[in-house]
């Protein structure tokens, strides 16, 4: 966040900076280019002609003259190259003869002020303003005045650097400030995620210590296979949820590594309370996905099929294909206005596989997109719903194109 806020800051600034420097670099030049114009116009108007002869002591006295830079008047008779009068401070602040005749024969086409760009004769670049001075009804000579242009382009290499200097400071300023503003905003939320974790270690230390307690003596009361798996199922049931949190929150990442999918379906059907009514119809699948959030996937799929796919003990059927686990049903279905309103969490069904709180679906969907496949629900051929979930198919590929059987079992 703070380079973001000084990046803004600063790519501001040198946009700002960029079109001062360019307005003043323009405003620099037509404020030259008005300074020569005005002095040698204003010159020209104070000589004159007189029977030919042209009267030149008015520039000993005027103002404009004396506080020219360069100064020098060009006179020719017709038909004649000009000759120079009246040069000060010497003739090689003046340009070469021939920039010199070019600039008079420019005059004499324009027949008002001409302004040009042309070094002296030391290398002096200046800018320069000649005004035409008219004998009766023609040129008969110019008032030529010179500027330097490295005095203004002085000035403004000197703005260039304070603008350098002060966008620089004003991003520092800015990057401070940013870290300071973005360190007192993420404080609340850092302090929230840590209690969050430290709530999510000790649920998991509270949940878990009973657990395991509760299993011991179960296996000592030699009660029931069932009881005991119930018991395993509870405990995988808070391992999942834990994770999901801890997941959802950014405290830890979902570790996908190679499982048989279609073992972990098996699995997960064999450890439901009530599985008579559920069939799996499978071929080897290898994935890379979590198995305690793909088997938590699966048991909602399933247990959503039970409770919700018509009269109880309505057939189940479980189908693994690469990249798919589908569970039908035989209900009424789920109306096709409500099959993506039933993946939102307390969003209630009306029937068949995707009916429910909304929570089994929502998780679903969630670990569906944690391994960057979808869930959907269709019409089931012959009626019911289908319920798929799907993994893309870059990461789900088929047992006889891998070493599978060195995988174990879904619990390795």
């Amino acid at each position: 966040m703070t380079l973001l806020f000084a990046s803004t800051t600063a790519a501001c600034l040198v946009v700002l900076a960029a079109v001062a420097v360019r307005i003043d670099a323009e405003s620099r030049r037509s404020g030259l280019d008005h300074e020569v114009g005005s002095r040698a116009t204003g010159l020209s108007r104070a000589v004159w002609f007189d029977a030919g002869v042209l009267h030149l002591e008015p520039l000993s006295e005027d103002e404009l003259a004396r506080g020219a830079q360069v100064l020098a008047v060009l006179q020719a008779a017709p038909g004649k190259p000009p000759s120079l009068r009246n040069v000060e401070p010497a003739r090689s602040a003046l340009p070469g003869q021939d920039r010199l005749g070019l600039l008079w024969q420019s005059v004499l086409e324009e027949q008002e002020t001409v302004q040009v760009s042309a070094p002296s004769e030391t290398g002096g670049r200046l800018r320069w303003a000649a005004a035409p001075v008219w004998d009766d009804d023609r040129i008969g000579a110019a008032v030529l005045v010179g500027t330097e242009v490295a005095r203004g382009e002085r000035d403004h290499d000197v703005l260039v650097r304070w603008l350098a200097v002060g966008c620089t400071a004003l991003v520092c300023c800015a990057a401070a400030v940013g870290h300071l503003l973005s360190g007192r905003a993420m404080r609340p939320a850092l302090v929230g995620l840590e209690q969050q974790e430290q709530f999510l270690a000790e649920a998991a230390h509270e949940l878990r210590t009973p657990l395991a307690t509760l299993r011991l003596v179960v296996e000592r009361a030699d009660t029931s296979d069932e009881a005991l798996r119930l018991v395993d199922r509870l405990s995988r049931l808070v391992t999942g949820l834990l994770a999901r949190a801890r997941t959802e929150t950014g405290a830890q990442r979902a570790e996908l590594v190679p499982l048989r999918l279609d073992q972990l379906v098996e699995t997960t059907v064999e450890e439901l309370p009530d599985q008579d009514n559920v069939t799996v119809n499978s071929e080897p699948v290898v994935v890379l996905g979590d198995p305690d959030l793909l088997a938590q996937a699966v048991r909602n799929l399933v247990e959503n099929a039970q409770r919700h796919g018509g009269p109880p003990g309505s057939p189940v059927e479980v189908t693994v294909a690469p990249g798919l686990v589908a569970v039908r049903d035989h209900g009424a279905g789920v109306p096709l206005a409500d099959r993506e309103r039933v993946f939102a969490r307390g969003v209630t069904g009306a029937s068949g596989a995707g009916s429910g709180t909304g929570a089994g679906l929502a998780i679903v969907r969630w670990v569906a997109e944690l391994h960057h496949g979808s869930a959907r629900l269709t019409d089931a051929p012959g009626g019911g719903s289908l319920a798929e979930l799907r993994l893309p198919k870059d990461r789900a590929r088929t047992s006889s194109s891998s070493s599978h059987e060195d995988l174990g079992t879904v619990g390795s």
